[in-house]
C-alpha cells in the first residue's frame, strides 16, 4: 500500500492557509443533507461534534458513558499548551512547533505539527469566550506556567482541573447543538465494529450498553475520538473503562495502525502499592514546576526524608540535565527514575518510588502560594496515600499514561480508509515517539474545534446521495461478525475471569515492552500473548446475557482487542530497531545511557495493514521528511 500524506505543496507556514483555500466547500443548504457519526465524546469528539452541527451538518455522537461530560480528558490536570507569548519570554508558533517535534525525537510528521502551533493560539480564545475558568495574573491577564521539555511557560491551566474545565467547555457548546435538535446524543452506547461500503466508511456497529440491543448507524462519513490503548498494560492512569475496540475493529476493516509500540510513560504518578489495584493515579507534570525530584545517595538508605540530610540528597534531574532539571521531558524524566530505583536507591516500602520535594518551594513562596496552584492534587494524594504532601515529599514512579501510536491519518485527519476520520490521541500523527506533557489537550481541542470542520467538506463535498441505507448487505455481514463474537464469548463457559486474563497480559506487555524493551524481550513476549490468548478463547467465563446489561460482556471484548493490539505492538517494537522517545531498546543507547536513534532506517512511520485473523500484518511506511527542522539528537543538557 502507498501511503499518500496528502501534505500541501509551498513553504512549512502556508500549508494550512492553503489547504483551506483549495479545499472543496459544501453549501449551507447541503450541508443538511449529510449525516456524520462521531465516535466519542471526550475533548477531540466533543468539541467535532458541536462544530460539525454549528456548521449545519447532521450529527450523531456516542459515549458509552451516562454523560458526554464523563469522557475520561476530564482526567488530564495541568494544563493545555499555546502560543501565546503572554510572559514575553521567547516564545512563539515556530518555539512551539520546534518543541514538539524536538519532545517526539524527531518521529513525528513536520506539516501536522507546525498546523496544530499555529492553531493554538484559537484554542485558548474559544475557551475562555465559553467560560473556561483559566488561572489569571494579578493584573487580570491569563496566567501560564512550564511544563516538560520547553523553557518558557505557555502552559494556561485552571489549577489542577484543567482537563474538567476545558471539557465542560465543549461540553456547553455540545449540549446547545443537542437542544437545538442538530446533534443526536446516544448515551451508554459503544461501537463494536466499522461498515465499510465499497471501500468508504459509510456506517457503524453498536451496542447498547443497558439494554443488550445492537443497533446500526449510517452515515457519510465516521469520526473516531475514542482516545488512547494504554490499557493494555492494566495498570495506567486511563479509566478503566478506556479500551480500543473502536480503532481495533476499524483495523480489522482495513485502516492501518501506525507506530502502535509508542507508549509514553508518565514519571510523576502515585506508586504501585499491591496487586490488589484496578489504576493507577497522575500527579500532574505540573507539580515539576516547583517540586525537585530526588533520591538518597546511599543504596538501600531506607530513613525518612527529613532525617536525610542536603549533602546526602542526590537531585538527579538537575544534575544530569543542568539546562531542564525537573522539567526533563517525560520519557527521558521517567527512564531516569527507573535507573536510579534499579540501583536500589529508591524509595518507599517496594523501592519503587522518588521523591517529589516541595520544602524549598514552600519555603521560598509560603504554604498558601503552592495551595492555590496545587491544592485539589495534594487532596487527591493525601486520600489516596494517608500522606500530608505540605509536610512530607510525595512518592511518585513512571507508569503508562498515554498512547502516541493510533490510527494512520493523512493531513485532513483521514485514515487510508475514505471516510473515517481519527482525531485527538486515536491518531498517530502529532506526537511522534513522546508526547510533551499539556500538548494532548491541545491536539484534542485543534482536531476537533478547528482542523476537521475544515477538511472533512473536501472529502463530503464529493458524497452526497451515497449514505447507504442500514438494510444495505454489507450492515447485515457486519452485525453477524458482531453477534458471532458475542455468542463466542457468552457460551464459553469457562473457568477463568476476564480480569485475571487481562492482568497477566498487563504483566507481560509491562515487562517486555514496557520502559525498557530488547530483542530477546519482546521475542518471549511475541510467544506468550498468543499462548495467553489462545487460552483465553478456551478458558475465559463471561457470565449473563447478551440482551441486557452485562457489564463482564463489555469487558471481554475489549480484552480481546487488547490481546491482538498487545501482540501488534510488541512486533511493531521488535521491527523498531533502535531507541526514540518513549520505545527504548536497551540495545540502542549511547554511553550516558540515552536514546539512541537510526535516522538512515527508521526515520518513517510503521502503518500495520491487517491481513486477516492468523495473518501477519504488512508493514507499510511513510518516510518522514523535514523541510524546516534538521533533525538533531536531543540534548536537554
Amino acid at each position: 500500500m502507498k501511503l499518500d500524506a496528502k501534505i500541501p505543496s509551498g513553504p512549512l507556514a502556508e500549508k494550512w492557509d492553503k489547504y483551506i483555500a483549495e479545499s472543496k466547500l459544501v453549501n449551507p443548504t447541503n450541508k443538511r443533507k449529510y449525516q456524520v457519526v462521531v465516535v466519542g465524546s471526550g475533548l477531540a469528539g466533543g468539541s467535532a461534534a458541536a462544530t460539525l452541527a454549528e456548521l449545519g451538518y447532521k450529527v450523531k455522537c456516542l459515549t458509552f458513558h451516562d454523560s458526554p461530560r464523563r469522557a475520561h480528558s476530564i482526567a488530564a490536570q495541568g494544563g493545555i499548551n499555546a502560543a501565546k507569548n503572554y510572559q514575553n519570554d521567547g516564545d512563539s508558533v515556530y518555539r512551539l512547533f520546534y518543541d514538539t517535534v524536538k519532545g517526539g525525537d524527531f518521529r513525528s510528521r513536520e506539516a501536522n505539527v507546525y498546523r496544530l502551533a499555529q492553531v493554538s493560539a484559537n484554542i485558548i480564545d474559544q475557551c475562555a469566550a465559553q467560560g473556561v475558568p483559566f488561572a489569571r495574573e494579578y493584573g487580570g491577564g491569563l496566567a501560564n506556567r512550564s511544563f516538560g521539555g520547553a523553557q518558557v511557560s505557555r502552559t494556561f491551566y485552571a489549577r489542577g482541573q484543567t482537563g474538567q474545565q476545558l471539557l465542560l467547555g465543549a461540553y456547553s457548546a455540545l449540549s446547545r447543538q443537542i437542544g437545538l435538535g442538530t446533534v443526536e446524543m446516544l448515551n451508554h452506547t459503544e461501537m463494536l465494529d466499522l461498515v465499510v461500503v465499497d471501500g468508504h466508511a459509510k456506517g457503524i456497529i453498536t451496542r447498547n450498553l443497558i439494554t443488550g440491543t445492537i443497533e446500526r448507524h449510517a452515515a457519510d462519513a465516521v469520526v473516531l475520538a475514542t482516545g488512547g490503548y494504554g490499557n493494555v498494560f492494566n495498570l495506567s492512569t486511563y479509566a478503566r473503562n478506556s479500551n480500543a475496540t473502536a480503532v481495533w475493529r476499524a483495523y480489522k476493516r482495513g485502516a492501518c495502525f501506525a507506530n502502535p509500540c509508542y507508549t509514553q510513560i508518565h514519571p510523576t504518578c502515585i506508586p504501585v502499592s499491591g496487586d490488589y489495584q484496578s489504576k493507577l493515579t497522575l500527579m500532574s507534570e505540573s507539580l515539576r514546576n516547583d517540586g525537585r525530584i530526588w533520591v538518597p545517595k546511599k543504596v538501600g538508605d531506607k530513613r525518612a526524608p527529613g532525617d536525610i540530610p542536603e549533602e546526602e540528597r542526590d537531585y538527579y534531574l538537575e544534575r544530569k540535565y543542568p539546562s531542564f532539571g525537573n522539567l526533563a521531558p517525560r520519557d527521558i524524566s521517567s527512564r531516569a527514575a527507573k535507573q536510579v530505583c534499579d540501583e536500589g536507591r529508591g524509595v518507599g516500602e517496594t523501592g519503587l518510588g522518588v521523591y517529589l520535594d516541595f520544602s524549598d518551594a514552600i519555603n521560598r513562596l509560603g504554604e498558601s502560594v503552592i495551595r492555590e496552584r496545587y491544592g485539589n492534587l495534594f487532596d487527591i494524594y493525601k486520600e489516596i496515600t494517608d500522606e500530608n504532601a505540605y509536610e512530607v515529599p510525595m512518592r511518585i514512579y513512571p507508569a503508562v499514561h498515554y498512547t502516541m501510536g493510533g490510527l494512520w491519518v493523512d493531513y485532513s485527519l483521514m485514515s487510508n480508509l475514505p471516510g473515517l476520520f481519527v482525531l485527538g490521541e486515536a491518531n498517530f500523527s502529532d506526537h511522534g515517539a513522546n508526547r510533551l506533557g499539556a500538548s494532548a489537550l491541545m491536539q484534542g481541542l485543534a482536531d476537533g474545534y478547528f482542523v476537521l470542520p475544515n477538511t472533512i467538506n473536501n472529502y463530503l463535498a464529493d458524497q452526497l446521495g451515497n449514505c447507504p441505507s442500514t438494510d444495505h448487505s454489507a450492515f447485515d455481514e457486519v452485525e453477524k461478525d458482531v453477534q458471532d463474537i458475542t455468542s463466542r464469548l457468552l457460551n464459553n463457559k469457562g473457568k477463568r475471569s476476564v480480569g485475571s486474563f487481562h492482568k497477566e497480559l498487563g504483566n507481560i506487555m509491562w515487562t517486555y515492552c514496557g520502559m525498557g524493551r530488547t530483542k530477546e524481550g519482546l521475542e518471549k513476549a511475541l510467544e506468550l500473548i498468543p499462548q495467553l490468548r489462545e487460552e483465553y478463547w478456551k478458558d475465559v467465563n463471561v457470565p449473563g446475557e447478551e440482551g441486557e446489561l452485562n457489564q463482564s460482556l463489555e469487558k471481554a471484548g475489549r480484552v480481546a482487542d487488547f490481546m491482538e493490539l498487545g501482540e501488534l505492538m510488541c512486533r511493531d517494537a521488535l521491527t523498531r530497531e533502535e531507541s526514540c522517545g518513549g520505545h527504548f531498546r536497551e540495545e540502542h543507547q549511547t554511553a550516558e545511557g540515552e536514546a539512541l536513534r537510526n535516522d538512515a532506517e527508521f526515520a518513517s512511520v510503521f502503518a500495520w495493514e491487517h491481513q486477516g485473523d492468523g495473518n501477519e500484518p504488512v508493514l507499510n511506511k511513510e518516510l518522514l521528511e523535514y523541510e524546516d527542522i534538521k533533525m538533531a539528537t536531543r540534548n536537554y543538557k
